[in-house]
């Protein structure tokens, strides 16, 4: 029922936490070397350096590991979920026969693979990149350590990130399996439709059908406004880095926001695509142009994608001005920070060609499901 290549279809997750990975080891291999030279760091300026140098390393830690790794399970969540709904009958049979829901659960340990994939190559990324970073951090010449190797943050980040998905990957296909046995062979989600006032009042049929497409997609909602939230606040942050930091790191963070948010809203637009062949399909039947039928399945998504545009711009400037005026204001000869508008001006017509570009491709594959390729499918 689970097989290796279905573990393969977890690529973005690997993407996912190969970043964090990649991040968290080039940071807590710092703050632990920085530690560590501690009684060799002197004079009041190299010491507000080192605790704001501390600081950072945390900070960047906790908010960039703690997203991503959420990041990383809300989706492994919707893959173990639609692995198993596209899979009901099967998983009825087995169950009619006598397999336990831990016995068929158990197996879905192999999509914790991608996870292990993913930070193994974050942390050999994070290894080769350590003497640049170490560079970047100490261009003021405040301290003069050298980068050291300790397999502690790589073995315990690799082995922790990867049990932790396998068992989360067990427990979540345990509690989707625990269905009646009739249930699943009748591939019935068990979901209850609630309906509201709202739900009664008439509509137009395209506007209904772009209220659907939406409603009721956490995931797709949630993929679609954090790719536009990681564009974003990556994009304008790397533009800050050049003054505040590094264009080095300026780089590292733009390549590190273009992947995630591309890679996320490809993914999530092509769950749309694939959830939505059947509309698509029978509204050509019905006499909808390719036009109105690609706006009813997808233009629902642009609210939410700029809305995730606005809370990164929002998020990146807040995180900036912390960094400026409350981690570094001991410092000296530490520029003033106020919005980029002019980082803002290049963002945003980019963003907009991007995204405009990207849901062009996906209604021209739109234009190529036909109900033949759906009734084939089934």
């Amino acid at each position: 029922m689970v097989t290796i290549k279905d573990s393969l279809k977890l690529f973005g997750i690997a993407i996912v936490v190969c970043c964090a990975a990649f991040v968290c080891t080039l940071f807590l291999n710092y703050r632990i070397d920085l530690v560590n030279a501690r009684d060799t760091i002197s004079g009041e300026q190299a010491v507000k350096m080192y605790e704001a140098q501390l600081s950072t390393s945390t900070v960047v830690c906790c908010v960039c590991g703690l997203c991503l790794v959420l990041t990383s399970i809300v989706m492994l969540i919707t893959y173990i979920k639609n692995h198993i709904d596209s899979r009901s009958k099967e998983l009825g049979i087995l169950k009619a026969l006598g397999y336990s829901n831990l016995s068929i659960a158990k197996h879905y340990y192999i999509f914790g693979l991608s996870v292990f994939a993913g930070a193994l190559l974050g942390c050999i990324g994070g290894e080769l990149y350590m003497d640049k970073f170490y560079q970047v951090q100490n261009k003021d010449g405040y301290f003069s350590f050298e980068s050291e190797f300790h397999i502690g943050v790589p073995a315990l980040m690799i082995a922790l990130s990867t049990i932790a998905f396998m068992l989360l990957s067990v427990w979540f296909a345990y509690r989707r399996v625990k269905k009646p046995v009739m249930t699943l062979l009748r591939e019935q989600s068990g979901a209850k439709m609630r309906h509201s006032k709202k739900d009664r009042s008439p509509l137009p049929f395209l506007k209904e059908l772009k209220r659907d497409t939406v409603k009721g997609r956490y995931s797709l909602i949630f993929f679609v406004a954090f790719s536009s939230f990681c564009f974003s606040a990556m994009v304008q942050m790397s533009m800050s880095m050049k003054t505040l930091a590094s264009e080095t790191m300026g780089i590292m963070i733009l390549t590190i926001g273009l992947i995630l948010a591309f890679m996320m809203l490809l993914l999530a637009l092509s769950a749309v695509v694939k959830g939505s062949a059947k509309t698509a399909a029978m509204m050509r039947i019905f006499g909808y142009d390719d036009s109105d039928t690609s706006r009813a399945i997808l233009s629902g998504y642009r609210p939410i994608a700029w809305i995730g545009f606005a809370v990164g711009t929002l998020y990146q400037f807040v995180l900036l001005k912390i960094m400026v005026e409350v981690v570094f204001k001991d410092l000296e000869d530490v520029p003033d920070y106020s919005f980029d508008f002019k980082g803002l001006c290049i963002t945003l017509p980019v963003f907009f060609i991007a995204y405009e570009v990207i849901m062009k491709i996906y209604s021209q594959r739109i234009k190529k499901l036909t109900i033949k390729s759906v009734m084939l499918e089934d």
